[in-house]
């Protein structure tokens, strides 16, 4: 008789089942969960200040006493407290500056509005990012009061001149708004002296 011989076999224990993603949404839903739970706590609960209850109103009270040499007691109520209000203070009047004053702060924007003009004159390639540059420093030139004397008349070159930048920002190639934003500087620079 013959024997039998067992065949080898390679037995290859189980691999363990991944668990990752079961214990990542387990962590997802209790953050949810307390999140929630935040929220809710947020609506819910009064903050300080609140009252959580009625609360009795003060009254007077008078107790009856059985002897009539006993006069009823009443007890005191708070009296309001009148918290007196500041009055409406309107803030000082700024000091009119003067010319050379004024002049010192616009001059620098007038001489780059020139020369801002000048290179959209010249065709220049970003004569839209120049056309917004003047428009930002003009909006910087109406923020600086003027001295009272010249006031109106500087309003008046820098509304013309705003006027103008938005007809140059909507075409950079039109030479009426270009002469008429050149002509505004000038007025604005001899209303300064610059």
């Amino acid at each position: 008789m013959s024997e039998q011989k067992p065949d080898a076999v390679w037995v290859f224990p189980e691999e363990p089942k991944k668990r990752g993603g079961r214990i990542a949404l387990i962590v997802g839903l209790v953050v949810l969960v307390l999140l929630a739970a935040g929220v809710v706590a947020l609506f819910v609960v009064p903050r300080g200040g609140g009252a959580l209850g009625p609360t009795a109103s003060p009254s007077t009270s008078r107790t009856a006493m059985p002897s009539p040499s006993v006069s009823p007691t009443q007890t005191d109520a708070p009296t309001a407290v009148s918290v007196p209000t500041a009055p409406a203070t309107t803030p000082p009047p700024q000091p009119d500056p003067s010319i050379t004053q004024f002049r010192n702060q616009v001059g620098f924007r007038l001489g780059t509005a020139s020369e801002g003009l000048d290179m959209i004159a010249q065709g220049a390639s970003d004569n839209a990012q120049t056309v917004a540059k003047l428009q930002e420093d003009a909006q910087r030139l109406s923020d600086t009061p003027p001295p009272s004397s010249i006031a109106d008349a500087w309003r008046s070159d820098l509304q013309n001149y705003t006027g103008y930048l938005a007809a140059l920002s909507a075409n950079s190639s039109d030479s009426g708004a270009l002469l008429g934003a050149r002509d505004a500087v000038g007025s604005m620079k001899s209303l300064v002296g610059a």
